[in-house]
């Protein structure tokens, strides 16, 4: 199990190093309604992870396991060609990055949040974590590792709950730190949100290529 989690851990990184999730609930925190479009943004971020972790889980589980030479030229073509679809995001990310003294263009639902729901933010929570491309590729390459493990039912809930627990962190943090002390976390809340908006493209190259690079090695050396 322990080698499982050490695979399926930076993917977990890969979704937690979000930044315009984190800008999100940073924005959010921020607004009016600060505990409850939060609270119900990090339920949304939360669901939508354990929802694409365990159906990719299950759906890899009805693969061919390893034949008798040890190789697995199924798992190993996906893991190659997950890698490849992350390493063109990649690139994609690099060249969307702003241009020195050029402001960062973010996503206009962002100017929408200081009038959302709780209901409205846990949908945008589920979206994000669940349907954007990114996290999707990375959750369809856990759940390929995690189903072609063999491990028991009890193992594989374990590493499930670490991987859902690592890539909901970036947004769980912040929310617990917000409603333990409100006004300390509003000033490195912003200063974070800034930080984020200016380097989110360059953040997002750079992980994703290592991810990317990473994951079509695990793909060569399943054959």
């Amino acid at each position: 199990m322990g080698s499982i989690i050490g695979e399926i851990l930076p993917l977990a990184v890969g979704i937690a190093i979000s930044p315009v999730p984190i800008i999100a609930v940073i924005l959010m925190l921020l607004s009016p309604r600060a505990k409850a479009t939060s609270v119900g943004f990090l339920l949304g971020w939360l669901v939508g992870i354990i929802v694409a972790i365990v159906l990719f889980t299950l759906l890899s589980s009805v693969l061919p396991q390893q034949d008798d030479s040890g190789s697995s030229p199924v798992r190993a073509v996906i893991k190659i060609i997950l890698g490849a679809l992350l390493l063109f995001l990649a690139a994609k990310q690099w060249r969307g990055r702003p241009a020195d003294g050029e402001q960062a263009v973010m996503p206009k639902w962002m100017s929408a949040v200081d009038s959302m729901t709780a209901v409205k933010a846990l949908g945008l929570g589920f979206l994000l974590s669940a349907v954007n491309p990114k996290n999707l590729l990375l959750a369809i390459s856990a759940g390929v590792i995690i189903g072609g493990s063999n491990l028991g039912l009890g193992d594989s809930v374990i590493v499930i709950v670490v991987f859902v627990l690592i890539a909901g962190c970036s947004v769980l943090i912040p929310v617990i730190a917000y409603l333990i002390a409100a006004a300390r976390m509003a000033g490195p809340l912003d200063r974070l949100r800034g930080w984020l908006v200016n380097n989110n493209a360059t953040i997002m190259a750079v992980l994703l290529l290592v991810i990317g690079v990473s994951v079509i090695g695990k793909g060569i050396a399943n054959f």
